[in-house]
């Protein structure tokens, strides 16, 4: 259990990093015109990289929810982990059904509402055990989608990047208030 507190910025870095070198491997792709699965659709040199790197992410974001499950002291908290691991689920998916395929924007959307939610619930979670980190879980929340809600994003990568923004500070909260369980 002990290596798995630490595969949350593993999946956090490493998504940014496939994402980082998909962009270099394909010169045409827009921040402010594109989505970043553009990086994994057909016309994409190497889409290989960004689908199965996202199916790699994918597993380590699992094994983090594992991890917060275990460490766990209360239902709601339980419930949240089990979120995260559907948003893994999904965000495999978004691998597997990568851009120009029927299910892909419907498994996308998906993969960012399942994270909101789990946001919402672990920080829920963290109050009912009287935490007040739970506190900044639900305004990190209540920030994240009305921001995400009110700007006039220019593409899909820039809100995409907003919301894994989110979910990366929400692995650096989650992450400081398990090792203090643990």
């Amino acid at each position: 259990m002990r290596i798995l507190k630490y595969t949350g910025f593993i999946s956090a870095v490493l998504a940014w990093i496939i994402i980082f070198v998909s962009i270099s491997l394909n010169p045409w792709f827009n921040f402010t015109k594109n989505a970043f699965s553009d990086l994994g659709g057909p016309l994409a040199k190497d889409p290989w990289l960004y689908n199965y790197g996202l199916i790699v992410v994918s597993l380590f974001a699992f094994l983090y929810a594992i991890f917060l499950a275990e460490v766990s002291e209360n239902k709601i908290l339980i419930i949240a982990s089990a979120f995260v691991m559907v948003a893994a689920i999904f965000l495999a998916l978004i691998g597997i059904y990568h851009e120009g395929t029927y299910p892909h924007v419907f498994v996308s959307t998906w993969f960012f509402i399942q994270f909101d939610i789990a946001i919402l619930t672990y920080g829920i979670g963290l109050l009912t055990a009287r935490r007040k980190l739970g506190i900044y879980m639900i305004i990190l929340f209540i920030i994240g989608n009305i921001i995400a809600e009110i700007v006039k994003w220019p593409s899909s990568a820039t809100i995409e990047a907003w919301g894994i923004s989110i979910i990366d500070i929400w692995v650096i909260l989650s992450f400081l208030d398990a090792a203090q369980r643990r």
